[in-house]
């Protein structure tokens, strides 16, 4: 049987690629390949690039009311939809149809904030700083912006850009992942319905050879990304030598540090709920506890109970957990398995051969506990980004805020105490870009900005929230004096007041 291809889309409509490379997508519930994708070569990226500069003199020109009329229209097209895109998720990604749901409602959060930018592109103003002179300030859209979004939030992570650039009378050119790119496909779709024009909102399929082409060219002028840490930083060094403003939001370890003052149920529960929902492949995941003695124990053995409690399946069925995205990336999730063994460390849970609702072919990995996990492990030191929770123990709350500061990483973070001078010790001290108090995954909601410290970031702006507007604009300063008839002649001196 031969497969679609899913095409590009540029110029408010499919354009199927010509470049002759294409690459599977597969659902990862059944193992099987269900499409392929197109890969760009660079002709195909200057065409989309194209389609959004002819496009954006008219979009930036259009009038703030016509554009906030059409991303309303957006943001209600697609809450009303929203289960289609979900169910889209869940097939090329794995992720459970909640979760899917979960994903969409905080990207319907940034489409929302962005409903409201003419308050968050206004200028400011000031009347006769020096005697018939005013200064005032604008802010407008800088072009042509790239986005290149990962194959974890299909939909969530291009939200989090393309909403807010659009709105500030950016056109943009997404490159999705190509592991499960058909999420873009119909944002794009929906988008045209709302009344967006075309070229305004483009979708390039690849690999590295749209994303070099998008780093390179010329008329692209900013670049938004989310991924690992070894590509954030190529993105963010390929990128702004070549002349471009950069967000680039790379790798995460995110600790958890549970006090022997915590509610270890509520612990428990936060550990299981972050560790191992979407399979562990969240940023914003924790993959390591931290436990203060004496409450390993009792922690670990709570947290074990739940996982045997976890039903792993097809997420379009009710199940807690699905599969991995591939089977690559099972294989090398799994192998840290051995790895702890290896070091050491002691398996408490073996998610391999785990039982599982769905096709024996799907990419399945049960949640997995490790206790005593040597900090030079690269259990320990490694981003996984599956389902592996790791322990490690430690004597006080300084020695655990060490060890939390002394990764490279400083993406997320949470406290679990009943301790508010520690809490807010805890805030201070950790060298860390968003934490959680008793709040296991602490992305911030929409009106503030996602970004984390260290090697988790690259480039000066968050993502969203209102650095996002500022990524997305840039400042004009105009100082205006218009004369009267009373104007007085030639003056070569300064201007005073």
């Amino acid at each position: 049987m031969t497969l679609p291809v899913l095409a590009h889309w540029i110029d408010g409509a499919e354009r199927p690629s010509t470049s002759g490379r294409t690459s599977p997508v597969f659902d990862p519930a059944l193992g099987v390949a269900t499409k392929h994708v197109a890969l760009a070569d660079r002709a195909e990226v200057d065409a989309a690039v194209a389609s959004a500069k002819a496009a954006f003199p008219g979009w930036r020109d259009l009038s703030i009311t016509k554009r906030q009329q059409i991303l309303f229209r957006f943001r209600e097209l697609l809450n009303e939809r929203k289960e289609d895109l979900a169910l889209i998720l869940t097939s090329e990604h794995g992720k459970v149809l909640s979760d899917a749901l979960g994903e969409i409602t905080r990207g319907l959060e940034v489409v929302e904030l962005a409903t409201g930018f003419p308050h968050l592109i206004k200028g400011e103003y000031s009347a006769n700083v020096s005697t018939g002179v005013d200064v005032y300030s604008t802010r407008g859209p800088i072009g042509v912006v790239g986005i290149i979004s990962p194959f974890n939030f299909p939909a969530m992570v291009p939200m989090w850009f393309f909403p807010i650039a659009i709105a500030a009378g950016n056109t943009v050119v997404l490159k999705p992942s190509e592991k499960d790119p058909s999420a873009a496909n119909w944002l794009a779709e929906l988008f045209t319905e709302a009344g967006l024009p075309d070229g305004v909102f483009n979708v390039l399929h690849g690999d590295k050879v749209a994303v070099d082409g998008l780093l390179e060219h010329a008329d692209v002028k900013s670049i938004s990304f989310v991924g690992s840490t070894p590509i954030a930083k190529y993105i963010y060094e390929t990128a702004a030598r070549n002349g471009k403003r950069v967000q680039a939001l790379g790798g995460a370890k995110n600790h958890m540090l549970v006090l022997p003052d915590a509610d270890l149920d509520l612990a428990a529960d936060a550990a299981v709920n972050a560790g191992f929902g979407s399979a562990g492949e969240r940023c914003m995941a924790i993959s390591v506890i931290v436990a203060v003695e004496p409450v390993a124990d009792d922690l670990i053995e709570k947290i074990a109970t739940r996982i045997s409690a976890l039903t792993i399946g097809d997420g379009r069925r009710s199940c807690d957990m699905g599969p991995l995205v591939t089977a690559a990336h099972r294989d090398k999730v799994a192998s840290y398995i051995d790895i702890a063994t290896e070091d050491g460390a002691r398996v408490v849970v073996d998610g391999r051969g785990v039982e599982v609702d769905g096709d024996a072919n799907g990419f399945w990995l049960g949640p997995t506990l490790i206790d005593a996990v040597p900090v030079e492990s690269r259990v320990y030191t490694d981003e996984i980004f599956g389902p592996v929770l790791s322990i490690v123990r430690a004597e006080s709350y300084e020695q655990g805020l060490a060890l939390i500061n002394a990764s490279p990483y400083g993406n997320g973070t949470a406290i679990f105490t009943n301790d508010g001078g520690a809490a807010r010790r805890f805030q201070n001290e950790v060298e860390v870009g968003m934490i959680g108090i008793n709040v296991p995954i602490p992305v911030p909601v929409a009106y503030y900005s996602f970004g984390g410290f260290k090697d988790s970031a690259f480039g000066d702006s968050k993502a969203y929230g209102l650095q996002g507007f500022h990524f997305f604009t840039r400042e004009k300063a105009i100082t205006s004096r218009w004369l009267d008839p009373s104007h007085g002649g030639i003056n070569l001196g300064f201007p005073q007041a």
